[in-house]
């Protein structure tokens, strides 16, 4: 079979796009194979897109974690298969169905955007030691757990040693966190750094946790509630924005999206 690797604004993923039925493949255990920096292909996850329906078009998208994990919402795999269905089909619009959610998705020349879904916001869910100092961290579900801390500067941050504590807080438990820290930059920018459950470690971008950015630092009177841009550790910021038609609950995420190489799966 064959695999692409690409990458959304550093987010990079091995993916598979409509595999060939009866393959047997278990994807789980490919995800922790072939995600393997060291001995893999080295992604932070492993996707898998197949075509459902042509007219209009629908895509069911299935994201695994680096670790073998599941991704109930993974907003640059949705975007990287989105692209994927553009080159090989000529699809300009389109929905993707991950975990049963329906998203929405647009190709532009030189962008790809993805709608996410804003579930429970709940400040102040867990409060920690950074740099010396108590820091607290809201929640907001953006089709994944995802925590939140506005902090005067993200480089000052061990977002892995950190990132890791928060994780596993207990007012977090049984499943765990995606934990953002996020820096005012001025105007309509954020700066954001995200340690990512399932890989359990920084990534360099992460789709549902700057939605999960831009809901906090709405609520916090950081941003106002129009398009932001959200810089991140690959240098290839994201752009938030409300949703044209649902703007209390839905969000477009939008960036660039880049086709590493391809290959054969042995």
């Amino acid at each position: 079979m064959r695999f692409r690797k690409i990458h959304g604004a550093g987010n990079d993923f091995v993916l598979f796009t409509n595999p060939t039925p009866g393959a047997g493949m278990d994807w789980a255990k490919e995800a922790e194979r072939l995600c393997a920096r060291r001995t893999g292909v080295g992604a932070d996850g492993l996707v898998v897109s197949r075509f459902v329906n042509e007219g209009p078009a629908v895509l069911e998208v299935d994201c695994f974690n680096a670790d073998g994990s599941t991704a109930t919402m993974c907003g640059n795999a949705l975007r990287c298969a989105a692209w994927a269905a553009q080159r090989d089909q000529g699809f300009l619009t389109m929905r993707l169905r991950m975990a049963g959610v329906l998203h929405e998705a647009t190709v532009e020349t030189d962008s790809v955007w993805v709608t996410a879904e804003v579930g429970v916001i709940q400040p102040r869910v867990l409060q920690t030691i950074i740099n010396g100092r108590p820091t607290w961290f809201d929640s907001a579900h953006t089709g994944t757990e995802h925590v939140v801390a506005v902090v005067d500067d993200v480089d000052a941050i061990d977002a892995d040693v950190v990132g890791r504590i928060v994780r596993h807080h207990k007012n977090v438990a049984p499943l765990g966190t995606n934990v953002n820290f996020v820096q005012r930059l001025g105007g309509q920018a954020l700066k954001i750094r995200t340690y990512e459950r399932g890989v359990e470690a920084e990534t360099l971008s992460c789709g549902s946790g700057t939605v999960a950015a831009v809901v906090i630092a709405t609520m916090r009177g950081l941003v106002a509630k129009r398009e932001v841009t959200i810089h991140n550790q690959a240098g290839e910021p994201l752009i938030v924005r409300p949703h044209e038609v649902r703007p209390n609950r839905t969000a477009w995420v939008g960036g660039p999206v880049t086709h590493t190489f391809e290959g054969v799966l042995a």
